[in-house]
């Protein structure tokens, strides 16, 4: 069974709009758009499934209440101004749901939720029970408290995190662009839409470079990274046009819409998600091919002999990426020394570590227990 084909049987979905994709070139919120989305939600849920929606904006909303044109610069206007824009933008979402029979819950969630075991948990178990109930979660970052430090930085990556949070079947990403094009489509008229990516390759993060529209926060490449983390945790992620006339139905119906990126067979369990998507990354692992080879095939910790270069100002207990040598990502995972010590064991057997640092290490760089495949 194909990715296309395996979404006709999707039963718990996630679905992300942005910015772009809720308001109008003004800056406000385009109401037509809004209720056309909300409608089409309440009636796949009038049909069984489980939904989710993760939206975008709050500040758009906020600027449309106060009569501004475009964001202000400083992080205390911003959360102001989404403080203002939440309540606008939830209140049309009550309303709206309530119409087509539905009832929804606010969810807002920061990365502190994440970073944190307990919290990643509580977070799990809070949206599983709303779905439980029937609900239909409604999902934000907590634009109005976060700062830099704690921001996930954008809902693309948001939404990828809250698909693996419930165990989802499908995460659609519904933006201003019918899908990843071979080349920026705005500038190369030939382009073409690339129906489905099976892998995140350096090539495909070298086409999705630039930043996207004007009043939202994410291009894609933030909608690559969210493949990235949806694809290794058994999701199967679209991303597809917003302005797309019944483009969620459409998808699930198995139809050729937008950029397909198919799951991997294997949910991952509970731990292993949050280690690999819900802690911070502090640095990356640079490996030699028979190192990626062995973890890949073998399933093998990661040892100093096999490490190449190390980047970053990373702390034991910290979480990495392991890069190949063509600087793909090929896994995640706690790192067991600080960065310093790992320059002075890099390309070297366990048995030599006496002589290069004082006291007793690991002989893991990253223990398989800890460690995340990502291809």
């Amino acid at each position: 069974m194909n990715a296309r084909e395996r979404l006709r049987e999707a039963k718990r979905i996630v679905v992300k709009v942005g910015t772009s994709t809720l308001a109008h070139e003004t800056g406000k919120l385009d109401l037509h758009r809004i209720d056309h989305l909300i409608r089409e939600l309440a009636d796949l849920r009038n049909q069984g499934k489980e939904m989710v929606l993760v939206s975008s904006g709050a500040i758009a909303a906020g600027l449309g209440k106060l009569g501004l044109s475009q964001k202000p610069d400083s992080i205390p206007e911003k959360q102001a101004i989404a403080a203002i824009g939440q309540g606008v933008l939830m209140h049309i979402y009550e309303k709206l749901f309530a119409e087509y029979g539905q009832t929804m819950g606010q969810v807002l969630l920061t990365k502190e939720n994440s970073v944190r075991h307990h919290q990643y948990i509580h977070s799990r178990n809070s949206l599983l029970a709303l779905l439980a109930m029937g609900a239909i979660p409604v999902i934000n970052e907590n634009d109005a408290v976060a700062v830099d430090e704690i921001k996930i930085g954008d809902n693309d990556n948001l939404s990828a995190m809250v698909a693996t949070l419930i165990d989802a079947d499908a995460l659609i990403i519904l933006s201003d662009i019918e899908g990843l094009y071979t080349a920026n489509p705005s500038i190369h008229p030939d382009a073409e839409l690339i129906n489905e990516i099976a892998e995140i390759t350096p090539e495909v993060e070298q086409i999705a470079g630039g930043a996207g529209s004007k009043l939202g926060t994410g291009g894609m490449m933030t909608k690559i990274q969210a493949a990235q983390i949806a694809m290794s945790a058994g999701v199967t992620m679209v991303i597809a046009s917003g302005s797309r006339e019944g483009a969620i139905r459409g998808i699930l119906a198995g139809k050729q819409i937008g950029t397909v990126f198919p799951a991997r067979e294997s949910h991952l369990r509970v731990r292993k998600s949050w280690l690999a998507f819900g802690k911070r990354l502090a640095g990356e692992i640079v490996v030699d091919d028979g190192c990626a080879a062995a973890m890949r095939e073998k399933g093998s910790s990661l040892l100093a002999a096999g490490v190449l270069e190390c980047e970053g100002d990373f702390r034991e207990g910290n979480t990495v990426r392991v890069l190949n040598t063509k600087r793909q990502e090929i896994a995640r995972g706690i790192v067991n020394y600080k960065a310093e010590t790992l320059q002075k064991l890099l390309g070297h057997k366990t048995e030599e570590f006496a002589t290069l640092v004082d006291g007793d290490i690991p002989e893991e760089v990253i223990h398989r227990d800890n460690m995340v495949l990502m291809v």
